[in-house]
């Protein structure tokens, strides 16, 4: 497996163990994702950074990629072997992990399969405004209306959103 990019370039945990924090240490060490191939790779770094330990239970301090907490692949006592996978499969999807996060806000947790479904039948993209967003369905041939026709987007965008829903730019079908 090559090195991933995109997502995974800016995902990364801060490891240390619940030993040394119970014995007033926060020792530990930010590791980036992306400095390791796998899963096995990255956890036979974690042991090696607490090799001090006869048998580490590892803690889970921080992290950086919101993204890792939601789907339930982090948690302050646990790492899914299937990380990579998930985040390999977000890089190749060819959305950006934020369109995944603004779904997941609107959504609340679920699995990831779930997630990417979703995401593939329902994103319909990044826009400025729910006005830009109603105004781009209205002229996407999906509604055949005349170009005579004058429209009041404001309105509409109010009446439309009820079957859509927005998260920092980014539209779904709800």
């Amino acid at each position: 497996m090559t090195k991933l990019t995109n997502c995974l370039d800016t995902a990364s945990i801060y490891v240390g163990t619940y030993a040394k924090y119970n014995n007033g240490s926060l020792f530990g060490k930010w590791l980036n994702l992306s400095d390791y191939s796998d899963y096995n790779e990255l956890l036979s770094a974690i042991y090696e950074l607490h090799k001090d330990e006869h048998d580490p239970e590892f803690m889970f301090q921080d992290y950086e990629c919101p993204i890792l907490e939601k789907l339930g692949l982090l948690s302050e006592c646990h790492i899914s072997k299937d990380i990579y996978d998930v985040l390999e499969q977000i890089n190749d999807s060819g959305h950006a992990v934020e369109v995944y996060e603004a779904c997941l806000d609107n959504l609340g947790k679920m699995d990831f399969q779930s997630l990417y479904e979703y995401v593939n039948n329902f994103y319909y993209g990044e826009y400025d405004s729910d006005e830009d967003f109603v105004q781009w369905l209205y002229e996407d041939d999906s509604f055949n209306i005349p170009n005579w026709i004058v429209i009041d987007w404001s309105a509409t965008a109010r009446s439309i959103m009820f079957d859509y829903f927005e998260s920092n730019g980014h539209y779904f079908r709800a």
